[in-house]
């Protein structure tokens, strides 16, 4: 079966080096263009594309896949299948029109919850125990093809989005090659998804990873490892930006006002909602390295009751 793999990220590596393994024949990739990135802004390539030029591919990087060149090509490739996992653009019903075998996805939620572009953000951030992966077919929708084989997981209670992705990528990969060996045979077949279940996962924005101190600190905590490492979670301290790279749920209760700062020996505490408390870690202030929580108390006297703003 001729391939066409469309992909992105550090989480689609696993998917289009399963692909190889298994024997198929990858004819080309197609990822998005080489990017700034960093402080020195060099333009620096995808996971995918480094992941593919190491197994000797062809890439191709497109600004627009919906352009009419792109359409032309992906037409004389003449694939039997496409595989798309974390692309980041939205796939035209003209290209869907391709493959005669369609197009599959690698999704890491169970479908239908959380459609769109960062399910495992917001499956951590919301509080969910157990996510998945769903391969399905891709159709005009956003995440609303036929599911053909789905995988589930518990999510750990200190697990950041980083560290599930990885989990979930393995996973997908596995699955993927479950569904179209399964496909090969004529032994599977497309479920459709109920659509009053569907829950969405948007493209996550800065603001999102702004702290509310009013929300009980397990909420908080939640949002942190899902917004790990961006947006992450950050408030406002003595009139600047103060963030918060690591914390973890405090056993005590505090009768504070939600955002007041409590020094507890070395160990660096916030109210929150609820009466609870929320430990924080590591933090860093703008032109300094992240420190530890103790580090900032010898560095930075606190003041009684001080409020984060």
């Amino acid at each position: 079966m001729r391939v066409v793999f469309l992909g992105t990220p550090a989480f689609a590596v696993p998917s289009l080096n399963a692909l190889l393994a298994a024997g198929y024949s990858v004819d080309a990739v197609f990822t998005q263009p080489d990017r700034p990135k960093g402080r020195g802004q060099e333009l620096a390539q995808s996971p995918v594309k480094e992941a593919a030029l190491a197994q000797g591919l062809t890439v191709h990087q497109p600004e627009r896949i919906r352009r009419p060149e792109s359409i032309e090509l992906l037409r004389q490739l003449a694939p039997s299948l496409m595989v798309v996992v974390g692309y980041g653009q939205i796939i035209p019903q003209s290209i869907i029109e391709i493959p005669p075998r369609g197009i599959l996805n690698v999704h890491a939620s169970l479908l239908p919850k959380y459609r769109g572009a960062a399910p495992i953000q917001w499956a951590i951030a919301n509080g969910e125990t157990v996510t998945g992966v769903t391969i399905m077919r891709i159709d005009a929708g956003l995440d609303t093809g036929g599911m053909l084989l789905k995988a589930s997981t518990s999510i750990g209670p200190d697990e950041v989005a980083p560290e599930l992705a990885a989990r979930l990528a393995t996973m997908g990969a596995d699955l993927l090659i479950q569904a179209i060996r399964g496909i090969e045979a004529g032994a599977i077949a497309a479920e459709k998804q109920n659509d009053a279940e569907a829950t969405f996962a948007p493209i996550l924005k800065k603001e999102d990873g702004l702290a509310d101190w009013n929300r009980p600190a397990e909420v908080t905590y939640n949002r942190l490892r899902g917004f790990t490492p961006w947006p992450g979670l950050s408030t406002v301290w003595r009139g600047q930006p103060f963030a918060i790279w690591r914390a973890r749920l405090a056993p005590e209760l505090s009768a504070e006002k939600p955002g007041t700062l409590i020094a507890a020996g070395k160990r660096l505490l916030v109210a929150c909602g609820a009466n609870t408390s929320l430990e924080l870690l590591e933090v860093q202030i703008p032109g300094k390295r992240r420190m530890a929580a103790d580090a900032f108390l010898n560095g930075y006297h606190l003041t009684k009751h001080e409020k984060f703003e």
